[in-house]
């Protein structure tokens, strides 16, 4: 009976053992195996994000940025939310889903205005360089996540970009928009940076 005892004894011993390993599995598929990694990925992010939100108010400064804006050329720019509701609701991975997909649309319309303002040499109007390339190094950042998170990847479509501008007035309204919009999302996307990272594991 003793031999018995000690039989089932390791059994429930070695069940007991494999449903801890099991459910270990289970935290480790759920959570990210270095959570304070994460963490400092998404101090990262909010880092690069708030620097891309003081170039643009940096570059809004210039003087030639003084009139208001009276015509809206771009289209296809991403419609921007800064409802604080909205960032009680968000999910994560559609979240940097979403937040991926409107980096690529804003690097495409700074691309095109990038060309055309270097094409037609408006010594006045802002260069963009700079901030195309910080914009890059974001979505680079940004794209580790996604991956990490596996995260749904979201079509970008190409932008509906408006006809080279003809005037020089036009640039600069052009540019203003694009900077005005983009000033926004850095807003919110800093805020929503801050917001995910608060509900990462510890």
């Amino acid at each position: 009976m003793k031999e018995v005892s000690s039989v089932l004894g390791d059994s429930s011993s070695s069940l007991l053992l494999s449903l801890l390993l099991a459910q270990l599995h289970l935290l480790a598929s759920a959570f990210p195996a270095h959570p304070r990694r994460i963490q400092t990925d998404f101090d990262k992010l909010t880092n690069q994000t708030r620097h891309l939100l003081k170039l643009t108010q940096d570059l809004l400064k210039n003087p030639v940025f003084a009139t208001e804006i009276d015509h809206h050329r771009f289209k296809s720019l991403p419609a921007i939310s800064s409802r604080v509701s909205d960032l009680t609701n968000l999910e994560f991975k559609p979240t940097l889903s979403q937040l991926y997909a409107d980096l690529k649309s804003f690097e495409h319309h700074f691309e095109w205005l990038n060309r055309t303002t270097r094409k037609q040499q408006h010594s006045s109007v802002p260069k963009l360089t700079d901030m195309i390339s910080h914009i890059k190094s974001l979505i680079h950042s940004l794209q580790r996540q996604i991956i990490r998170a596996e995260a749904p990847r979201i079509p970008v479509p190409s932008p509906s970009l408006p006809p080279n501008p003809a005037f020089h007035w036009e640039v600069v309204q052009s540019s203003q928009e694009l900077l005005q919009q983009f000033r926004l999302f850095c807003d919110w996307a800093s805020r929503v940076f801050l917001t995910l990272k608060s509900r990462l594991p510890a």
